[in-house]
């Protein structure tokens, strides 16, 4: 539950885990403790969701990579030029070294096991690949 209010945190500012009913944590929680997805999703749906704000105030993802704790920072799901954000700019803003390794094609990025392109809008991979704590999970393989 605290990854979930975290990425709340990222996305809303708290604003959508803080207009719950206790009712709904309640439905939240029962429904990912007991495998029931329709339970936790009409709950988690609001979670998931743009408010009438925009999109997402930040992107909440972690990428993994072997023998290394994990990389967790602010990245917006647009650019400064207003652009939308893709996942190649989310691997430059967060690490050299792993873009590096993907030009000498050492490594590849997988989320939910597939790989995925470069050029991919992070907003739709947000929505559509985040886990069910709502965190985007990006793991570096070699």
């Amino acid at each position: 539950m605290s990854t979930i209010k975290e990425a709340d945190a990222l996305k809303h500012r708290c604003q959508v885990m803080n207009s719950m009913q206790k009712r709904d944590h309640k439905q939240l929680w029962n429904g990912l403790r007991n495998d029931k997805f329709d339970e936790f999703w009409a709950i988690n749906r609001k979670l998931m969701e743009q408010t009438d704000e925009g999109p997402f105030r930040y992107i909440p993802f972690r990428i993994y990579q072997l023998d290394k704790p994990f990389i967790q920072k602010l990245v917006k799901p647009v650019n400064e030029d207003g652009k939308p954000a893709t996942l190649e700019n989310l691997i430059e803003t967060v690490s050299s070294d792993i873009k590096k390794d993907f030009s000498k094609s050492i490594s590849r990025l997988l989320i939910q096991g597939i790989e995925l392109p470069w050029q991919t809008p992070l907003l739709w991979l947000s929505e559509n690949f985040s886990h069910p704590d709502n965190f985007l999970h990006i793991c570096v393989r070699s």
